[in-house]
Parts: structure tokens; C-alpha cells; sequence
């Protein structure tokens, strides 16, 4: 036989979700909008990420139909501007590159990567051009790559035992 409290254990969870749902939408409803790109509705936790499908760059272009070039999706809580046109795109690198530039400052890179040094992490300015400039001479030239073409080629046959000789 059920009891009466096995009973209000679901009806007292759904009104809680209930709550939380008016609570969320009234929130979001009274704070001031800023100019923002539109963006499709995107849920409490994992914001737009339902929306990606299993090919992300097709639900893109699809959506990008819908909301336009320039549009807003949460990834999470991860607020992230999509750019789907090329014009758009030439006008965010070349004009407006140093407001897109930077990387979000997350705490925990300043503890584990020396207080995020290297080129992956480190902020627009001096430092980030010296790193790249180094990483571009040093690594990147020609003659640096052409040294270890004999390594990728001994990678690429370990990946590949058979050599199909048609």
C-alpha cells in the first residue's frame, strides 16, 4: 500500500521545478537587455547545446538561416558569438581584432600553465607577439619543418602498417 508521503515526495519536487522555472523566467525578463546578436531559446544548464545535432556545422548553417550571419549561442553557460559569413567575418579580423583578441581570463591556467604564459593562453600585447614571433621563426620555418619529415613519415607508417602498392 502507498503511503501518503510516498505520494508528496513527486508533487513537492514538481512544484520546486515549478518555482524555479517562474523564478528563472521573471529573473531573465527584468534585467536590462544590452545589444546583443539575436540568438535562438536556449535552456537553463546547457544553454544552446541540444541544438548542435550530431553535425554541429550543418545545425549551424541551419541556424544561421534562421538568426542571421551574426548570432549568440550559450554553450553551457559559455556565452559564444557565431559568425557565418565571410564579410562578417573580414570585419571582426581586421577592424575590430583587438575587442575579439583576448582569451577569457580563467583562474586555474594562472596556477597550472605559469600564469598563462604561453602562446595558447596568453593575452593580446607585447608578450603574446614575442611568443608568436619566436614560435613562428623557431618552430614553424621551413627548415625546422622540413628536419623532421623523416619523423612524421616513420609516425605515419607505425599508424599504417599496410602500404597498399596498386
Amino acid at each position: 500500500m502507498i503511503s501518503f508521503a510516498h505520494l508528496m515526495v513527486p508533487f513537492v519536487s514538481f512544484i520546486l521545478f515549478v518555482i524555479f522555472l517562474f523564478k528563472w523566467y521573471f529573473n531573465s525578463a527584468s534585467t536590462p537587455r544590452k545589444r546583443l546578436p539575436p540568438s535562438p531559446p536556449k535552456l537553463p544548464v546547457i544553454g544552446n547545446l541540444h541544438q548542435l545535432g550530431l553535425y554541429p556545422h550543418r545545425s549551424l548553417q541551419e541556424l544561421s538561416k534562421c538568426y542571421g550571419p551574426l548570432m549568440m549561442l550559450h554553450l553551457g553557460r559559455v556565452p559564444a558569438v557565431i559568425v557565418s559569413s565571410a564579410d562578417a567575418a573580414c570585419e571582426i579580423m581586421k577592424n575590430q581584432d583587438l575587442i575579439f583578441s583576448n582569451r577569457p581570463k580563467i583562474s586555474i591556467f594562472d596556477k597550472i600553465i605559469y600564469g598563462s604564459k604561453d602562446i595558447a593562453l596568453a593575452p593580446y600585447g607585447e608578450h603574446w607577439r614575442q611568443v608568436r614571433s619566436i614560435c613562428v621563426l623557431q618552430l614553424l620555418s621551413n627548415k625546422r619543418v622540413q628536419s623532421f619529415r623523416f619523423i612524421r613519415e616513420e609516425e605515419i607508417s607505425l599508424s599504417f602498417p599496410f602500404k597498399n602498392d596498386e
